[in-house]
């Protein structure tokens, strides 16, 4: 069984995967922002904005970068299409 597919079917996927898992991204991703700009002129700051690019795209566009990272799908949709449930993906053809 591959890694991504492990991911895919955990409860922290299924989490960071659905509605509110992308509220958190956002959310996170703003936070990240917003302490990067008041700390802009320490080398933190501009990190921490730096940073925050990960999780405001992958919020924003539904995307996991972990599980594409692992080799599985980069989609959210996709992720949230073939891991119902923590089942194993349906073979194609």
């Amino acid at each position: 069984m591959a890694f991504h597919e492990d991911f895919n079917r955990s409860a922290f996927s299924h989490f960071i995967n659905s509605s509110a898992g992308r509220v958190f991204r956002v959310t996170t991703g703003g936070a990240f922002l917003i302490v990067g700009y008041f700390l802009r002129d320490h080398p933190l700051g501009v990190v921490s904005m730096l940073w925050s690019i990960l999780p405001l795209t992958a919020g924003g566009f539904d995307l996991c970068y972990i599980s594409a990272v692992l080799g599985g799908p980069l989609s959210g949709r996709t992720i949230r299409e073939r891991y119902k449930g923590g089942q194993t993906p349906q073979a194609a053809g």
